[in-house]
């Protein structure tokens, strides 16, 4: 119960690690603000958890409005302790094949986005001494071939963190990142429906392919609670090994 009585937003929390998140703050007491852009899926997820201790909205975070109108509802349950920057998506694509349009896309959704959400939700977690922990990924740790796109956004997100855990610091913010590989999600059902790209994960992911959104959740929760008060300015690779290696194949 590490998180009783204090307010968690969980963005993307509609499913995958976002769903997992939200569930394992709540299962440790905390009072979870759920955001995503689809209502139906989102309202299943908020259903399921205890209904006192539950919020739950719609909002498009890669805008302004969006961003405001969370930390408004945030601050009416009396300011957020923890931030779990966690919506995403991913545009998969070489130079040449990325267009504008989709550029635009994936780094407003996945940069601007942890960057409004954080900016909005700054002076609460000041005043509470809270922290934020948000979802980068082994893409952006290392390049991904035909994920120019994504890799991008996600390599913004790791040095956010670094400087934003600079910044906080001096005011009692901690700013942490997990860095998942592959993971089971509806982003990635494609992936996890290939067996043959299957059978490649597995090769380059020693513990397995894909993770369980729940194991990387668990991280989440050390890095957002006191045990980790030492912790700040990490990008933690959740990541099953990955990044152990040094990229040659098994032999």
């Amino acid at each position: 119960m590490r998180f009783e009585g204090k307010v968690v937003v969980v963005t993307g929390a509609s499913s995958g690690i976002g769903e997992a998140a939200a569930r394992r703050f709540s299962s440790e007491g905390a009072i979870v603000l759920l955001v995503a852009r689809n209502e139906e899926k989102l309202s299943r997820v908020a259903q399921s958890l205890p209904q006192d201790r539950t919020v739950w909205i719609t909002a498009d975070l890669s805008t302004e409005e969006g961003a405001r109108k969370l930390a408004d509802k945030a601050q009416q349950l009396g300011g957020a302790d923890v931030l779990v920057n966690n919506a995403g998506i991913a545009v998969g694509g070489t130079i040449d094949q990325v267009s504008l349009q989709d550029w635009n896309t994936q780094i407003q959704t996945n940069l601007t986005g942890y960057f409004l959400v954080t900016k909005f939700l700054w002076g609460q977690l000041k005043a509470k001494k809270g922290n934020v922990v948000m979802t980068s990924s082994v893409s952006g740790l290392g390049g991904d071939w035909g994920m120019f796109a994504y890799n991008s956004s996600k390599g913004g997100i790791t040095n956010m963190v670094r400087a934003l855990a600079l910044d906080g610091a001096k005011l009692g913010i901690r700013v942490n990142a997990v860095n998942p590989a592959l993971t089971r999600s509806d982003m990635t059902k494609n992936m996890l429906d290939d067996e043959a790209l299957m059978a490649r994960f597995n090769e380059r992911q020693p513990l397995g392919a894909p993770a369980d959104p729940a194991d990387v959740a668990s991280v989440m929760a050390f890095l957002a609670s006191d045990d980790a008060r030492l912790v700040t300015g990490v990008n933690l690779p959740a990541d099953g090994g990955v990044m152990a290696s040094n990229g040659q194949p098994p032999q």
